[in-house]
């Protein structure tokens, strides 16, 4: 149902403010709501109510059977019937080809686990998060090298008897590591470890913990843990179970680090001692669009990478939102915008609206102390939703008029400038109209005769006008047009996106003639060539009669002046 709008006051917004109800939808690739209800502890405890989630009701399934799943778990959602590879992230046909265009990697090498790998094994081998379509040259550059090197950037590659996985998926190979070690660690005997790994280890853990804060879970990954869990979407060769550092990414710091995650999230200049902050904005809109936003600056203290969620009001979006979001290890890059726009229907009646936006710090850790890690209390951005109802534009303080067209003349030389007024009115009805900005665009035609005294006008207040001038000169003998074209907007310094304008056209005509020229022929009275041939016999001979400008000088100038006079239609 509509939201009611609050009370308005002299033609501005009241301080009463209507609260919207909150949303926490996490999308569709969100886990069962209770998956992860016995998740609760912090270090050891939290790995072994890790493992007891991952493995509960888990089905394994074989390595023979990812030749087909993949086509499911790593669709490409732009090209349907492909596959997205790890590494390269290219776009291959999904159907399999006994791997000539791609075949299994195994992100914990093969060689690296005990057992080998073949059609009908299971376990972690054959588990369907632990695997991965690749291009057969890349998965043999690739071979057995652990991963490393954390401060490595771009395309993936050899980094002597290390590997990058590429910026785009090193964050991916960390957590499915994280799944291998956490699922399978203790049945297996496998192990991160920060020196070069030996026998079951991997590693190394250090570039793990730092790529998963740098390169958070994004669409493909959440989408791919809950296409390998799903029975809805992967009927066939689902596993019913999921990868957790994917669902849960806050988990990494506890199990991996410490308990003192020193991270400080907040709004504004500083955060309180608990770590909460708050910062109030204003969203100006315009009803029935989509049009404004406003940017607000997150901010982290501290050492520690965390993950953050960001939750919001129904009648504004975030740009940033959701859970998989994340600061990356160290002191740099501690700020991200948030550009908070209005959310779809909040716009269909104007008014003012109170919504507000929620960043929370996940992580699980509370040793480093108050406003810290799980102590950092959560940072609120108040947002009124001011929603006006759009400027109208018109020449005209009654009806819409667009064109409006003055004719000044004719006036006689020398006689003074002829002006007239014009009005341009900002008729949108109501108190919740906005106001009106003017400028003006373009002057085409006898502008030097034909002008405008114009000043931009801001802020025009809805059911008031402005008037302006129009003035036609009398220096020069003719007939004038010009068309100035105005552009009104709805508020600039208002709005951040005022919307296109509306332009207003104003057409002035005029003209400047004698109210009479000498009448040289029979019969006098009748303005007519025989008049022409009289002055022109004149100007020959240097009549003085034939001196029309008065300056004692006979040339192009009167005979000028005369025509222009005689065109005119002067008797």
């Amino acid at each position: 149902m509509p939201r009611p709008a609050c009370t308005l006051a002299t033609g501005m917004f009241a301080t009463a403010l209507l609260l919207t109800t909150a949303s926490a939808d996490e999308g569709p690739y969100a886990p069962p709501p209770n998956y992860y209800n016995s998740v609760t502890g912090t270090g050891e405890v939290l790995r072994e109510q890790l493992r007891a989630a991952m493995s509960a009701g888990h089905i394994q399934r074989q390595y023979g059977e990812f030749r087909f799943a993949a086509a499911i778990t790593d669709a490409d959602p732009d090209v349907p019937g492909n596959i997205l590879l790890i590494f390269n992230r290219a776009s291959v046909p999904a159907t399999w080809d006994q791997g000539g265009t791609w075949n299994r990697e195994h992100v914990w090498p093969q060689s690296r686990q005990p057992g080998t790998a073949n059609n009908n094994t299971r376990g972690n081998l054959g588990d369907h998060h632990a695997l991965r379509p690749i291009n057969p040259s890349i998965n043999s550059s690739r071979g057995n090298k652990p991963f490393g090197f954390a401060e490595t950037t771009g395309q993936f590659g050899s980094l002597g008897s290390y590997w990058f996985p590429g910026d785009d998926d090193k964050g991916d190979a960390a957590r499915a590591l994280f799944y291998s070690d956490v699922r399978w660690g203790a049945e297996l005997g496998l192990s991160l470890v920060n020196t070069f790994p030996v026998g079951f280890q991997m590693g190394e853990l250090a570039s793990m913990i730092a790529w998963h804060y740098l390169d958070p879970p994004d669409e493909f990954e959440i989408r791919r843990n809950h296409a390998v869990f799903s029975p809805a979407m992967n009927p066939l060769y689902f596993t019913n179970n999921r990868n957790a550092f994917v669902d849960l990414p806050e988990v990494v710091w506890s199990l991996y680090v410490d308990q003192a995650n020193d991270s400080t999230l907040f709004v504004g200049d500083a955060p309180e001692a608990d770590g909460s902050s708050s910062v109030s904005v204003t969203l100006n809109t315009l009803t029935g669009t989509a049009l404004g936003q406003i940017p607000v600056t997150l901010n982290k203290s501290g050492q520690a990478g965390t993950y953050y969620r960001v939750t919001t009001t129904s009648g504004v979006e975030s740009s940033i939102t959701g859970r998989h979001n994340a600061f990356p290890i160290g002191d740099t890059d501690t700020t991200r915008t948030l550009l908070l726009t209005p959310a779809p229907g909040a716009t269909d009646q104007s008014g003012l609206f109170a919504e507000q936006v929620i960043i929370s710090n996940l992580d699980l850790t509370t040793q480093a102390g108050p406003g810290m890690g799980a102590n950092d209390a959560d940072d609120t951005i108040l947002v009124e939703l001011a929603v006006y109802d759009p400027a109208v534009a018109s020449f005209d303080q009654n009806e819409t008029l667009d064109e409006l067209l003055l004719d000044l003349g004719p006036i006689e030389p020398g006689s003074g400038d002829a002006v007239t007024a014009f009005d341009f009115f900002n008729i949108a009805p109501g108190p919740t109209a906005a106001p009106m900005d003017i400028e003006l665009i373009t002057a085409t035609g006898d502008t030097g005769a034909l002008s405008v005294a114009f000043d931009p006008v801001a802020a025009l207040p809805a059911g008031t006008g402005e008037t302006f001038f129009a003035t036609l000169s009398d220096a020069e003998i003719g007939e004038f047009e010009a068309v100035y074209t105005f552009r009104a907007f709805n508020d600039r310094a208002l709005f951040t996106q005022p919307g296109e304008g509306t332009d207003l056209i104003l057409r002035l005509s005029g003209a400047v003639a004698s109210a009479c020229i000498p009448d040289f022929a029979e019969p006098f009275g009748v303005l007519n060539f025989f008049d022409v041939a009289a002055f022109l016999a004149l100007y020959a001979k240097e009549d003085p009669r034939a001196d029309i400008n008065g300056d004692g000088v006979f040339n192009f100038f009167d005979v000028s002046e005369y025509m222009a006079l005689y065109n005119a239609g002067c008797p």
